[in-house]
């Protein structure tokens, strides 16, 4: 992390609204970020829709049936809701717009806040392409789980935490196909392009945001490296 090139941060939804909104979450990655911010460091940070996509999409299938793609617009409206919040925390420091479209992000701000785009696709698929345009080489994803794992550990007693592989072996744990509903710690789509540009991509919790910044410091760290 030598170079001037921005680091590309995917925040997951269940980060930013567990349940409800998380300001204490909030708090300390304003904190964190500004901190690195004044060390020189600059940071695309991308938003997901967690529980938010989840609570309209269950909403609106118990009243009716839906087509994938409404289910889509509904998660990828959730992420641009939770992108607004995070930019109007960072109201000092960032960009003013919000960018939904991977092609218009701009690399020479400190500071720009991106949402998702089009049905089809993950916001980790658009972390990784930001990432690919700017010229970036890491994309960390924060979410709720403190590594990515042999198999899935709610299902299975003897799934192993992964610390550290390539991305041949990562991506034969994940499906083959995405959807809007898909559990897993890694978009396979997004896996599948981040192995073409090389990039580093790292799965750690948010919630102990301490192993963030020991990765931003070049210290050892809770998570999962994939590369």
């Amino acid at each position: 992390m030598s170079d001037d090139k921005p680091i590309i941060v995917s925040v997951g939804g269940s980060l930013i609204v567990p349940g409800e909104i998380d300001t204490s979450f909030l708090t300390n990655l304003k904190n964190l970020i500004i901190k690195e911010l004044e060390r020189g460091k600059r940071f695309v940070i991308i938003t997901g829709g967690g529980r938010t996509a989840r609570n309209y999409q269950q909403a609106a299938h118990a009243v009716t049936p839906l087509t994938v793609e409404d289910l889509d617009w509904l998660g990828i409206h959730s992420t641009r809701l939770n992108a607004h919040l995070v930019r109007a925390i960072f109201y000092e420091h960032a960009h003013p717009e919000i960018f939904t479209h991977p092609d218009e992000v701009p690399g020479d701000k400190d500071l720009v806040v991106a949402a998702g785009f089009r049905p089809g696709s993950s916001t980790d698929l658009r972390a990784v392409q930001i990432a690919g345009n700017l010229g970036a080489h890491q994309v960390i994803n924060l979410s709720n789980i403190d590594y990515a794992y042999t198999k899935d550990p709610n299902k299975f007693d003897d799934a192993e935490p992964i610390h550290e592989t390539d991305w041949e072996s990562f991506r034969k744990l994940l499906p083959v196909d995405w959807d809007p509903g898909l559990s897993a710690p890694f978009d396979p789509i997004a896996a599948r392009e981040a192995q073409q540009l090389e990039l580093e991509v790292v799965i750690m919790n948010g919630n102990k945001l301490e192993e963030f910044d020991k990765y931003l410091s070049g210290q050892e760290f809770i998570g999962t490296v994939v590369r």
